[in-house]
Parts: C-alpha cells; structure tokens; sequence
C-alpha cells in the first residue's frame, strides 16, 4: 500500500473525475472501498450520460455536477477519463479552467502527456497511467509516468492512488506503449486462451460449466505459482513435462503451429498499435 503519509495527503484532496465509464467506476469502488478518499472527496462529471451520472452517485455516493467548471474550481486533482477521440476536444474546453498547482492524471490511452499539456494550455504536473481491465476486481497492473512538470511528489500520490485497483508500476512514458501491449491489452490474450481451451473440454464431452471452472482454476494456480514460487516460467513448465508424457504431447502442437512467436508478436502489434495511435498527437 501506500505511504501512510501520500495517504494523508489524499485525504486533504478532492478529486475530480472527468469522465464516468468503467475504468472510472472500478477506481472509485477501489478508493472508497480502501477509504484512500470519502464519497464527499470526489466529484464526477461526464459530457452528456445523466443516467450514468445517477448510477455512480446512487451506488458510492458521490456528488455529480453537470456543471464542469464548478468541478474543476472545486478539485484539487483532476482525473482525466475520457475516450481518446474526444480527449482533444475536451482538454481543449477545459483551457482556461486547470490552475498550475492541479494534478492532471490521464487514463487516456495513447494520448502523451505533452498533448495534454499543450490542449489545456497550462504548465500543470501530469501523470499518464494505463490500467487494464482487471482494475474492475482490484487486479489492475497499472502502469504510470510522469510528464514534463510532475515530480517524484505527485507521481507518488497518483501511484497511492492506483494502488487501490492493483498493482502500480513507475515506468518512463516511452515505455507506456508496450506496456499497453503487454498488460493493459493483455487480459483479452488469456480470454482467447480461456476461450480455446473451453472449447477444447466441451469438444470431448465435458459439460460447458465443468470446463469453464476447470480452466479458470488451473490459470488461477498457475499465476499463483508464479507469483509465490519467484521461479522462471521456463522452469515450472520443465517440472510438470514428464519425457513422452501427456504435457509434452501437448506442448509439442503448440510448438507446431508456432504458438510462442505469435504471442510475441501479438503484444509487439499491440503496443505498435498504441504508438500509432498516440503519433498522431506527438
């Protein structure tokens, strides 16, 4: 967890929320749920969605204004959520309104930290992150960095942030793109193989349900033998492939269709793909 003192400070602070999708949500069901901040600490706006609005201030008892400026004059760190198509149209409405001595956390994919200063028009400390998915049961792998202005104090108190969804890791931005394609698209990789291999356990006759649970908890052992064990995954896998046994079988197809290298070159396109991405705002 965080510092107790980044703690402290976060509980000084109200927090803006600009944007109110799920990333959104699962932080604030984090941070709430941890008590990093109260329900009457943060603020939510979003560009149109009432009901959505309404939803999050029903269920964590925050306050919605509808009424951007009123939010940001209230806040003392803004948290920037929006979709990146609509990420330069909003920074560019929001200039005039972000004071210098606000911290900007972007949750923006793709979008540097550079653009976002120059949209807003105002030396303000900025802090990128790209969480990923499993921010939504607290298991997110959050990568963070900080921009031109932030310094190791604010990239502290973004990091005790995001420590409520997950595990948080300091990286410069220049790393963030493949850490997009590693972690942040990463879950949907395990997905597709969750995917295959249900479909493996139904094709030879188990029940839907049995080779659901079954596969969940075999990938749930193996993370935490790899997490508990501290050993290379090279290592595990040695020790539970026995010379002409059923493991190496089928291992053996997986080398044949080359599974490793496309795996690799998933995640090297995907964080190809968020340099694309973000070049258009360089």
């Amino acid at each position: 967890m965080c510092a107790s003192a980044r703690h402290l400070e976060l509980r000084k602070l109200r927090v803006g929320f600009l944007g109110a999708g799920s990333i959104v949500e699962a932080i604030l069901a984090g941070i709430i749920n941890k008590e990093l901040l109260s329900a009457d600490q943060v603020l939510i706006t979003n560009r149109s969605d009432d009901e959505r609005l309404h939803k999050l201030a029903t269920d964590y008892g925050v306050q919605t204004l509808r009424d951007k400026t009123q939010l940001i004059e209230q806040s003392d760190l803004l948290i920037l959520a929006m979709k990146p198509k609509d990420a330069q149209e909003a920074c560019l409405d929001l200039r005039g309104l972000v004071r210098p001595d606000q911290l900007v956390i972007s949750v923006i994919a793709g979008v540097p930290t550079q653009a976002i200063s120059e949209w807003l028009s105002v030396d303000c400390p900025i802090v990128r992150t790209m969480p990923n998915t499993s921010s939504a049961v607290g298991l997110s792998a959050t990568g963070i960095a900080a921009g031109r202005f932030a310094d190791e104090g604010h990239l502290a108190l973004a990091s005790c942030l995001f420590e409520a969804i997950g595990s948080v890791y300091a990286v410069p931005e220049t790393e963030l793109d493949i850490i997009t394609g590693l972690s942040g698209s990463g879950p949907a990789y395990f997905y597709y193989f969750v995917e295959a291999m249900q479909g493996a356990g139904r094709e030879a006759g188990l029940s839907s349900e049995m080779a659901r649970e079954l596969t969940i908890q075999t990938i749930l052992g193996a993370a935490h033998m790899l997490r508990h064990t501290q050993e290379e995954p090279e290592i595990l896998r040695r020790k539970v492939t026995s010379p002409g046994g059923t493991t190496q079988a089928g291992l053996e197809v997986l080398e044949s269709f080359d599974v490793k290298h496309a795996l690799t070159a998933a995640v090297l396109r995907a964080a190809e793909r968020a340099k694309e991405l973000g070049s258009q705002y360089r």
